[in-house]
């Protein structure tokens, strides 16, 4: 139960922590040299421009064929993500011990846990692998020799390290709710004593009986 109370937190706040990442404007930073009043932020619908007055514009990107190929793949995968990390929840929460749902067939509950372990863990790869492809082009492009060092460069926002806690906590969670299942299906119930075959009974009694009739 304490194995799946944890997974359960923690698969909840890796989903919560990766639709945050998804919309948020903080996949880039960028600060001018020329202008250091300006700090440009930019997510994967979004740029952002924040001023020194706290001043904040938006401006969304265009169309979605103009974007780099990392952008338009995120999209789809954090998108993919955050479908995945709600389901699954939704299925490991009607396969928790403490729910009534399903009681009378612990089968089908363990097989809800286990599918939402599995989901959720997919949830965790499908929201590290933008967030990483990303961080990883940024790296390239900052220490790209043929640009001038007069052009400033991206550097990581704050939704790249939210993403990757959010992908770890989705992956750490669904591993914890995938074992519990695979836990609880092997531990096999023992029959009460008293409930014991009487045919088991029989066969005990039956050399006694033997002797009896000798």
């Amino acid at each position: 139960a304490k194995a799946q109370g944890g997974g359960m937190l923690l698969a909840l706040l890796g989903w919560i922590s990766s639709c945050v990442t998804t919309f948020v404007p903080l996949w880039k930073n960028l600060n001018l040299d020329l202008n250091e009043l300006e700090v440009w932020n930019m997510g994967l619908w979004q740029v952002c421009i924040t001023q020194e007055e706290g001043v904040v514009e938006c401006q969304a990107h265009g169309s979605f064929l103009a974007l780099p190929p990392e952008l338009r793949i995120s999209r789809l995968l954090m998108c993919l993500s955050n479908g995945l990390g709600l389901l699954g929840s939704l299925l490991a929460a009607l396969g928790l011990e403490g729910w009534r749902t399903c009681e009378d067939k612990p089968g089908r509950k363990r097989r809800l846990l286990l599918g939402g372990g599995v989901t959720l863990g997919m949830a965790g790869i499908t929201t590290l692998v933008p967030v990483s492809w990303v961080a990883y082009n940024t790296v390239l492009d900052f220490w790209d020799e043929t640009v001038p060092d007069i052009v400033p460069r991206w550097e990581f926002g704050e939704a790249t390290f939210l993403g990757w806690f959010a992908g770890a906590f989705l992956a750490a969670g669904g591993l914890l709710l995938a074992c519990s299942a695979r836990s609880t299906s092997t531990a096999v119930p023992r029959a009460p004593a008293g409930r014991q075959d009487p045919a088991a009974r029989g066969h005990h009694l039956h050399p006694k009986n033997a002797d009896l009739v000798i």
